[in-house]
């Protein structure tokens, strides 16, 4: 049987040369992710940035750290604490100190995501003088780069400035130097210091002040600005191509099982005349095996080979893209291959498993009486396993709806869910193939002439060919709809939260994130007609089960009676009248919402409180938070105003007002619409990028497999098509019937495809209003059209040539073909 096995992969390539493609694809993408996670485990620490040339950086406490029965657990302090004045001060007599400051600013015609820094900081990157000299006095500043050189005036957000000086641009930032006074009026408050100092001594001087943290060598790029940022964009990516790998591994599964299915269907007489001869069922069964092991074989190798030349240029696409850090590059690496390998193979074997069971079970007559006619295309496994994986999906469906009905907007649940009902109903297909071919084709077989009757009989008689065909399809749109619907449908309700929440007139809000002071706050409360409610970005911790601690983000208001003029909170129990400085509003979220009843928090700088619950948020999408008083967000400033208008106030007098009250500190004022409008949830680049490389491989893989079955479909109706020309009908007309049963058969594959992408939105659209949030299901209407008709073409053109090649032979010598 092995060499009954060699010899068919020989003779039969052209049938298998579809899932040979798909497969070491496949293995390519398995190992190249392989490699991208293994690189990404031994990456090297990002070296220090600004303090590169600091012997010593020490900086105030900024992790809060909370002892638990497992072990201590720790969270970022929102508000770091500032390095106490009587340690500073024992610093200063030990060798020279310099406070560093970081505030945002914006300049007309400059790069996004100005930082501005005292110059004293400077030396300690180190940036050096190239142009100018150094700022002198409050107007003057030195930037990074050649976006500004000296003479220039700048329009900034912190007024207007003279540039004196410029330095090189090192790469990590775009900074503007001001003399160090002006920094510490612009940017009052610092909580790191430059010491230039023996360590020894500096940790001396410092032991005994709680938190206080003493950075030297590597450590001293925890003092950067967002050192995290290259483990996060490595935690993305690993998620991105985690993701992939596990759509790839599904995928190739669901096409080679398919190509197997369709290719022993094909070869029932061949079959039936081995069982003739004596063949076993066991020995057919083997026979298949073989022929999977050895394109497993054969396309794993490949796979591999084509990983290692591809891994350095996904390597290159993802750190140009910024999904990954730009020294991001992959190293050297063998396990990667031996899981892909391993992996390819196992895949064949298990897409060939029901193909192989099937063969073993061909009669000799069996396969006889099946040569020319399709029967039993349902067969009793086929039932069960669709019909399982059903009711699996609907029943865990439901039990996530009664239970957790938040799980279901997670990205790892309505990536992976769809999968089971795509499997499901690719099982089931072959049930509801002929009557909804008759369906999509009941108009057309009303038209004069034979085509359109003959296209819907062709279609619904060739029930595993149509099947085949619409599988690869079903994937592709139900994968498009699903995702894309999915984070469409969270966006907008997102959006609708924001919308329901929002009743204020006007937003204002910092330049650059930055915050407002008091005066200018007092001059929005003195605009008459405004009803003004400032509040503050802050963060609330509570240590959940006694073992997890949780980091609520929190907005902290002044006044709780003006919230609830401009906020309408979407509450379930209690009233923002009872907020005040001895209570929170927390959300269903926590272990402990009850109104009235006491929870143990931490504060944004991590002082530790005991609040009464004055109110419980529903849930919804996740993003509710918290909210506190003023008093419970020390060192938070004011980054954001909702104003209402007073009876009888007039709108635009007000606005004009508050853009006049924010116009020296560079303020936003926006319209409600406008505030709604510029804060509605949009996916992450690094979500839509996997969602895309996701819809991409699925995409690659319907495009395999459609040319592939077309291909070998079309070869095995050789003689039927010789017959329509024998009858009469002309070679463009044949050609025309081949075309049209081939969108009659990717409209199956869409409109099945449709109905699960539909179910698993209908799930989430269920698990939204469980959770208050009411909004309508998005389907991505144009990305669908865009992917059928994708699919439309490949079917067409891999249907209508080999139709075409065979029909430049006499029809008479294509009707004597064996089979």
């Amino acid at each position: 049987m092995l060499s009954i096995a060699l010899r068919t992969l020989r003779t039969r390539w052209v049938t298998y040369l579809g899932s040979f493609v798909a497969l070491s694809l496949g293995v390519a993408l398995l190992a190249v992710m392989g490699l991208a996670l293994a690189s990404s485990a031994d990456a090297p620490d990002r070296r220090p940035e600004r303090f590169a040339a600091a012997p010593v950086v020490v900086r105030g406490q900024d992790t809060l750290r909370v002892p638990t029965p497992i072990g201590d657990r720790t969270q970022k302090l929102a508000h770091p604490r500032a390095v106490p004045a009587d340690t500073v001060a024992e610093l200063r007599r030990i060798g020279r100190v310099v406070e560093d400051r970081s505030f945002a600013v914006r300049a007309e015609g400059g790069p996004g995501g100005l930082v501005g820094h005292p110059w004293s900081t400077a030396a300690f990157a180190p940036y050096r003088i190239d142009a100018g000299r150094v700022p002198r006095t409050a107007g003057e500043v030195v930037v990074t780069g050649g976006w500004a050189g000296p003479g220039e005036r700048l329009r900034t957000d912190r007024g207007v400035v003279e540039v004196v000086g410029t330095v090189p641009d090192r790469g990590f930032e775009d900074a503007v130097f001001y003399t160090d006074a002006e920094a510490a009026r612009l940017s009052p408050g610092g909580f790191q210091f430059a010491v230039d100092a023996d360590p020894a001594a500096v940790r001396d001087v410092v032991r005994g002040s709680a938190g206080v943290r003493v950075l030297t060598g590597d450590d001293r790029g925890l003092a950067d600005a967002d050192p995290d940022r290259d483990r996060e964009a490595l935690t993305a990516m690993n998620a991105l191509f985690g993701t992939a790998g596990g759509v790839t591994a599904f995928v190739s599964v669901f096409v080679v099982a398919s190509t197997f299915a369709f290719a022993v269907a094909q070869r029932r007489r061949e079959f039936g005349l081995l069982r003739a001869a004596g063949a076993t069922p066991g020995q057919l069964r083997r026979t298949v095996v073989a022929e999977a092991l050895g394109l497993g074989v054969l396309a794993s190798a490949a796979g591999c080979a084509l990983g290692s030349w591809g891994a350095p240029h996904l390597a290159a696409w993802v750190a140009d893209r910024g999904l990954a850090p730009a020294w991001f590059t992959i190293g050297d690496h063998v396990w990667p291959y031996h899981m892909a390998f391993w992996t390819g193979l196992l895949v064949a074997l298990c897409g060939v498993v029901a193909a192989s069971w099937r063969a073993g079970r061909t009669a000799p007559t069996q396969a006889l009486r099946e040569a020319s006619v399709e029967a039993g295309a349902m067969t009793r496994g086929r039932w069960l396993s669709g019909a399982g994986l059903l009711l699996t999906a609907l029943v865990t469906l439901a039990v996530a709806l009664a239970d957790a009905p938040g799980d279901l907007l997670h990205r790892k649940t309505y990536v992976s869910r769809p999968m089971l009902l795509i499997t499901a109903v690719a099982l089931l297909a072959p049930a509801v193939v002929r009557p909804l071919t008759r369906l999509l084709a009941w108009l057309p077989a009303r038209l004069p002439g034979a085509g359109g009757m003959l296209v819907r009989e062709n279609a619904a008689a060739g029930v595993r060919r149509t099947a085949a065909v619409a599988a690869p399809v079903l994937m592709t749109v139900a994968l498009a709809g699903s995702l894309l619907g999915a984070t469409a449908t969270l966006d907008e309700a997102g959006g609708a939260e924001t919308r329901e929440r929002t009743t204020a007139a006007f937003v204002v809000t910092g330049a650059g994130g930055a915050g407002f002071d008091a005066r200018t706050v007092d001059r929005m409360r003195s605009v008459p007609g405004a009803v003004v409610s400032p509040s503050a970005s802050s963060a609330v911790y509570v240590l959940e089960e006694g073992v997890a601690l949780v980091r609520s983000d929190a907005r902290a208001v002044a006044d709780p009676a003006a919230l609830s003029a401009t906020t309408r909170l979407p509450l379930a129990a209690g009233g923002t009248a009872a907020l005040d400085d001895s209570s929170i509003i927390v959300n269903e979220e926590w272990e402990r919402h009850s109104v009235g009843r006491s929870v143990r928090v931490w504060l944004g700088d991590g002082t530790r409180r005991t609040l009464r619950v004055a109110a419980v948020m529903r849930t919804g999408t996740g993003g509710n938070g918290v909210y506190v008083t003023s008093a419970n967000a020390p060192r938070a400033p004011v980054d954001r105003v909702d104003v209402a208008l007073a009876d009888g106030a007039d709108a635009g007098a007000v606005a004009a007002g508050l853009r006049a009250a924010v116009d020296v500190a560079g303020g936003q004022v926006s319209s409600r619409d406008e505030w709604v409008a510029a804060t509605r949830p949009e996916t992450g680049g690094t979500t839509r990028a996997g969602l895309f490389l996701v819809l991409g491989i699925a995409l690659l893989y319907t495009g395999i497999s459609l040319v592939n079955t077309m291909v070998m479909a079309t070869s095995d109706r050789v003689r039927e098509l010789a017959a329509l020309r024998l009858t009469g009908a002309t070679g463009r007309q044949v050609l025309r019937l081949v075309g049209a049963e081939s969108l009659t058969v990717v409209a199956v594959g869409a409109l099945l495809g449709l109905v699960v992408a539909a179910l698993n939105l209908a799930g989430m659209w269920g698990a939204l209003r469980l959770l208050s949030v009411h909004t309508a299901i998005e389907l991505p209407w144009a990305e669908l059209g865009v992917v059928t008709a994708s699919c439309a073409v490949l079917a067409v053109a891999a249907s209508v040539a080999p139709a075409g090649l065979a029909l430049r032979r006499r029809a008479v010598e294509l009707a004597g073909v064996r089979e």
